[in-house]
């Protein structure tokens, strides 16, 4: 009996190790320089047990090897590491109808219960396509001007309060978790702007909207895991009703999204904002807006986008916020600088408010967030995966053959803190995006959006989202070290969510 029990044990392993290993020798197959994977785990150890973060394993990964193109493993799978802009060029543009989707980690477009898989990020082909031109009209600079005013009043309630919570310290300053508070602001705008409905989560701090966003972009241990086990055994997961995201908080938006529309629909309410751009596309709505496909969008759908909108808000511009308040804490020649811009701009309005137009020509504020979104990219890496055989030359000589279903990398981390590409990259420096400087920076090597037809949709509302709560800011506030403050600035082992080890701590001093 024992024996036959550990023959049964060992037999067991070997599939088990056979299953884990099978892609091991993907590279060595085709004569592709790759690092060795460790099992089970490839070279993404690191990341899925949290020892290091995001963009400081693509750094190194990108590191590891100088040629055009480097073999690793997440996980059991095999990647194409991209690391030369002409090539990056060649496959996010020139060939794009090669490179089309994004891998399928998490969730699939195909799965009609995941709002996740529903988003415009992991459509794929024609249904990306179509829901990409359905959502481009609510991105156009008409739309981000409508946009704009709510957004600075939403700049202007977050500024209001600190400038009530100063009140109470007003000689020692303030000071706070930049976390905490822009993830309110950015919110409260996403609540605006792509749902529809005023939430001040500075007013009302536990106001579930804010709460049920924290829920779903808060990476716990148990949320990391179920990233882990949908990537190993996502059929598993999926017939036992493991959902990805929690399903109260999915919920929560379904409803909410559903809810809006139907009052909207009844009450013929009109309103510059996501929603609205969907309803049209549902034919809810009366438009002049001739429909640029036949689709028909399901619920799922339809919701999908305003929960990735809001995924988005909630952290990745909240980080890119939280990094550029740190930076120019940290360089007090750059706040200098910002600060004379604000005050001239603020003024020329002689109390007018603050415009789209105005924001937009800020030169400097733009060089500041330029170099914030270089040395700090929101999306380290950007994936593709190839959908039909394509052959390139690469410098050396050699041919690369990339294959109906390989997935690659570009490892935009990597390529932002090269010194080939950038001098002194870990240095904080707007200067390299002045006017004389940025016609200099080699083409496809400031990637902070993606690239080609398939970048970042909502790129002009992240900067326009950033830019209008720093002008206020630092109008009203001088950016300050706090005693918890990080400096220099090094990451802590998070895995995917971009925080310093003690988190985003300033001191905001009264200017008045």
């Amino acid at each position: 009996m024992w024996v036959e029990f550990i023959l049964l044990i060992a037999l067991v392993l070997y599939i088990f190790y056979r299953w884990a290993t099978a892609n091991n020798d993907f590279f060595s197959k085709r004569g592709i320089p790759h690092k060795k994977p460790k099992i089970l785990f490839g070279n993404m150890a690191g990341l899925a047990l949290r020892r290091t973060s995001i963009i400081d394993l693509i750094v190194d990964l990108y590191n590891e090897h100088d040629g055009q193109v480097y073999g690793i493993f997440d996980q059991r799978q095999p990647l194409l590491l991209i690391r030369d802009p002409e090539l990056i060029k060649q496959i996010t543009v020139k060939d794009f109808d090669h490179f089309v989707n994004h891998r399928t980690v998490f969730a699939d477009d195909k799965d009609k219960n995941n709002l996740f898989g529903a988003s415009l990020f992991l459509m794929k082909d024609s249904r990306w396509k179509d829901m990409r031109s359905t959502l481009s009209p609510a991105f156009t600079g008409s739309k981000m001007r409508q946009m704009f005013q709510l957004m600075n009043k939403v700049a202007n309630d977050a500024t209001d309060y600190l400038r009530q919570q100063q009140k109470e310290n007003p000689d020692q300053g303030l000071e706070i978790d930049l976390r905490n508070f822009v993830t309110r602001y950015s919110s409260d705008i996403v609540a605006s702007t792509a749902f529809g409905i005023e939430v001040n989560s500075f007013e009302n701090y536990n106001n579930e909207f804010y709460l049920m966003g924290k829920r779903v972009t808060t990476f716990t241990f148990v949320q990391n895991l179920k990233f882990f086990l949908y990537v190993h055994i996502a059929k598993f997961m999926k017939f036992f009703g493991f959902a990805l995201f929690d399903k109260k908080a999915t919920e929560y938006f379904m409803s909410l999204v559903l809810d809006a529309m139907k009052y909207r629909k009844d009450h013929n309410i009109i309103r510059p904002d996501m929603i609205n751009m969907l309803m049209e596309a549902r034919g809810m709505l009366n438009s002049d807006n001739p429909k640029p496909h036949n689709r028909e969008w399901s619920d799922v759908d339809i919701v999908g986008q305003c929960f990735l909108f809001f995924f988005a808000g909630f952290e990745t511009i909240a980080s890119a916020l939280c990094f550029t308040a740190h930076e120019i804490m940290e360089n007090a020649e750059v706040q200098e600088k910002l600060l004379q811009e604000i005050q001239e701009v603020d003024s020329n309005l002689s109390g007018k408010p603050l415009t789209y137009d105005i924001i937009k020509n800020m030169r400097y504020m733009d060089m500041v967030v330029s170099e914030t979104l270089r040395k700090w990219s929101g999306a380290a890496v950007v994936d593709r995966v190839c959908n039909e055989d394509v052959t390139y030359v690469l410098k050396n000589g050699e041919k690369l053959e990339i294959k109906k279903g390989d997935a690659l990398w570009i490892p935009v981390a990597g390529i932002h803190r090269d010194p080939r590409n950038y001098e002194n990259p870990n240095k904080f420096d707007p200067e390299r995006f002045n006017d004389e400087n940025k016609d200099n920076i080699k083409p496809f090597t400031y990637l902070p959006f993606g690239m080609g037809p398939r970048n970042c949709i909502g790129s002009r509302f992240a900067l326009l989202e950033t830019k209008v709560l720093i002008y206020h800011l630092l109008r009203d506030f001088h950016f300050a070290a706090a005693k918890k403050s990080c400096i220099p600035l090094k990451l802590a082992s998070n895995g995917f969510q971009l925080l310093p080890k003690n988190g985003f701590w300033l001191k905001f001093v009264s200017r008045n």
